[in-house]
């Protein structure tokens, strides 16, 4: 059974202390309720993406159909940073197998409740615990420095190269009104900024966000039956699960996962395994950290390996590049409120593919099609998804 999204919305992005939980949700849900035109009667199922560690409210599905009025039945993912798609998943699959025709899904966090060491602390414990986390302190800027340095020794990337990642990302970041960082930078302000873990320097790094995105799911019948005519279907989606512990990868250079996710991802689209950017207009990846969105060129094989650095070298995923990537800013600029990232991703490729993104953002859509890529951890978890304005 085809599955649609029907309707979107997303709150700014950033330090939210205007709102408490409820009321951030409420912004991202009344929007996706007013694009899609339907209410909260409507709803046969929602779910809720939350980590939610370090927030006052750990019972969000509960406290949501308080607030919203659902008084149908409801779920809680957590999948790390990959919450939001796995969250998407749930809804995706509570209708391909007929459970129900109208799903919401809602991605939130209220990150900055909590101090930034408790918050870097938390999300130190998404990796392998007692090995990595209590024996030798690893957090996540040092999970992903160990890939940076890894990816640097095979192929001769520099921070230079990782900088470019970051300038791209607030350069879009800037023109997206629902982005925490609005501001463009330079290079030499990339380059000079201090250093986080080696290569790693602040603008290396996504910060930590308050964000809420919600989208509405319908059956192919229910868009039938309603006449919808502005919809983005979900063409298919690609799961991977990496080790919990990172010595028993083969690799730093790839996430296995989230490359075992794109494939599974095109052959159920069709999309050509060996050029896919030829056959989308655009994507967003998770780029927590800027040499992450180097590797996901090549686990997503818009470019051979060991050849990503040159798409960002050559400005080959701005507009007009070869694949654009990350046109809201990405995590980088946008934020990554953790269990609302992959929700975000999938209002993105909504607003992108129906040419809704701001001046300045917007994709020339020739494909009709938009990937999302979405990591849990280091790897841990990956979610790709590919959405498309035609049906399979």
């Amino acid at each position: 059974m085809a599955v649609a999204i029907i309707g979107v919305g997303h709150t700014k992005f950033g330090n939210r202390r205007d709102v408490n939980v409820p009321e951030l949700a409420w912004e991202a849900m009344k929007q996706a309720f007013d694009s899609a035109n339907v209410e909260q009667k409507d709803v046969d199922f929602f779910v809720v993406g939350t980590a939610g560690l370090w927030s006052s409210e750990a019972a969000v599905p509960s406290l949501m159909a308080e607030y919203a009025k659902l008084g149908v039945g409801s779920m809680r993912v957590e999948a790390a940073c990959a919450t939001g798609s796995a969250a998407i998943r749930v809804g995706y699959t509570a209708i391909e197998s007929g459970e129900a025709d109208v799903v919401l899904v809602l991605g939130v966090e209220k990150m900055q409740e909590s101090t930034n060491p408790t918050v870097i602390e938390i999300i130190g414990r998404f990796g392998s615990y007692f090995w990595e986390f209590e024996n030798f302190g690893l957090t996540f800027p040092a999970y992903y420095a160990l890939h940076a340095t890894a990816y640097m020794a095979k192929y001769g990337a520099t921070e230079e190269d990782f900088a470019r990642v970051a300038v791209k990302n607030h350069y879009y970041g800037a023109k997206n009104p629902n982005a925490q960082f609005q501001k463009e930078i330079t290079l030499e302000t990339a380059l000079n900024s201090p250093y986080i873990a080696w290569p790693f320097k602040l603008y290396d790094c996504s910060p930590i966000t308050d964000g809420a995105a919600a989208v509405v799911l319908a059956s192919e019948e229910k868009v039938k039956e309603w006449g919808i005519e502005e919809k983005v279907w979900i063409l298919s989606q690609g799961v991977g699960t990496g080790t919990a512990n990172l010595s028993k990868r083969e690799s730093f250079t790839s996430l296995k996962s989230a490359a075992f996710a794109a494939e599974l991802a095109y052959k159920k689209a069709g999309i050509d395994m060996d050029a896919p950017y030829k056959q989308l207009d655009g994507a967003n990846v998770h780029d927590c950290f800027t040499a992450a969105e180097i590797i996901a060129y090549e686990d997503l094989r818009f470019a051979k390996r060991g050849e990503g650095v040159e798409l960002i070298r050559n400005e080959q995923t701005y507009i007009g590049g070869r694949i654009p990537v990350n046109l809201d800013g990405g995590l980088k600029a946008k934020g990554h409120p953790i269990g609302a990232t992959g929700v975000s991703q999938a209002v993105e490729a909504y607003k992108q593919l129906l040419s809704k993104a701001e001046a300045g953002r917007q994709a020339e859509i020739k494909n009709g099609r938009w990937l999302t890529h979405n990591v849990g951890g280091t790897g841990h978890y990956s979610y790709v998804t590919i959405y498309s304005l035609e049906k399979r």
